[in-house]
């Protein structure tokens, strides 16, 4: 139990449990744990990469504590969130630029923190009105910070210092693999850089949803989105490797898809008592894999990124899933 008492957002992001997932690890005669970041203090394991962003900003005089100032980013809403809530404390202003196609909980969220929303239609990459794009312009018109989560290094620089070392410590050592899925790439990228440094040994492997190709650009190279597509949010890439992925030491990739992510969301939440998104199940999933590939006896760490309430709309809405042609839990049904 840690005796210091925090100083707000900035202080309390970090130090997050690792949770010995039952089930999963009955499964595969290993231990698997989850770091549950859906205990920072904006829910979710952003707020980590969020804090490294504006901390960088502080650091090279874009942005002063008490002083006017804004940031700007485009995300999938859990960055968002923790860039509205961190810049709440330091008294800065957070325009949030999100694909209308995310959870209504993850807007209703950021429009209740302050965050001010600019939602615009879900595009590719390629396409100029592209969220990233967009903020990116809103930013340079506003003389504001441009957070740049995909590109900017600060964010997997954040894992490196702090998650890494976290998870070393909490397993003493004894970590045989790591894996988790991507979107800006910063998690993966620092804690394997982070865990490498300490024993060349640990598996780092990416987990993806179908439809992304950050898999088939590990294994192969070629940076071609698999078949399919996935309802999960924030995580994958179809047609580009962000910036924080460049070099990372990455062993091996695993795709996906929704029905086995799904499975440890429900079997986590009935089971265990841990309510999780849909990431967080596809991150269990593959730690799953890795470990029956690896056999018996190791110890396998992935991230529980966010907490289920997030997506109740979606994950744990039965019409929504009979939509989609997914399982839906028999409490549900």
């Amino acid at each position: 139990m840690t005796t210091t008492i925090a100083d707000g957002f900035w202080g309390a992001v970090g130090n997050t449990p690792l949770i010995r997932l039952k089930r999963a690890s009955e499964e595969t005669g290993c231990e698997i744990l989850g770091k549950a970041e859906f205990m920072n203090p904006g829910g979710s394991v952003k707020d980590r990469a969020a804090l490294g962003i504006l901390q960088d900003a502080v650091a090279r005089g874009l942005l002063v504590p008490g002083q006017p100032g804004t940031v700007v980013e485009g995300t999938a809403g859990n960055t968002g969130i923790g860039l509205a809530l961190a810049a709440n404390a330091r008294g800065w202003k957070s325009v949030i630029v999100v694909p209308e196609t995310q959870s209504r909980e993850k807007l209703d969220f950021l429009r209740m923190i302050g965050a001010d929303l600019r939602l615009v239609p879900a595009r590719p990459f390629s396409d100029p009105g592209n969220y990233v794009h967009v903020s990116r312009r809103l930013a340079e018109e506003m003389g504001a910070v441009w957070a740049n989560q995909f590109d900017n290094l600060a964010n997997a620089a954040a894992h490196e210092a702090t998650t890494g070392p976290e998870i070393w410590a909490q397993t003493a050592g004894k970590v045989d693999a790591f894996t988790c899925s991507c979107g800006t790439g910063g998690t993966l990228a620092g804690i394997a850089r982070a865990l490498k440094a300490q024993s060349e040994r640990v598996k780092i492997v990416l987990a993806d949803p179908e439809g992304s190709a950050l898999a088939p650009w590990v294994t192969s190279g070629t940076v071609k989105a698999t078949p399919g597509s996935s309802i999960t949010e924030g995580i994958g890439q179809a047609a580009r490797v962000p910036g924080n992925l460049d070099g990372a030491p990455i062993d091996g990739a695993e795709t996906i898809p929704d029905a086995e992510a799904l499975r440890w969301v429900f079997s986590l939440l009935v089971e265990e008592g841990l309510s999780v998104g849909g990431s967080a199940g596809l991150n269990v999933a593959a730690a799953v894999r890795v470990a029956k590939a690896m056999g018996p006896g190791h110890t396998v760490v992935t991230i529980l990124c966010d907490g289920g309430a997030r997506y109740q709309s979606k994950l744990f809405n039965p019409d929504f899933l009979r939509e989609k042609n997914l399982p839906v839990p028999a409490w549900l049904g």
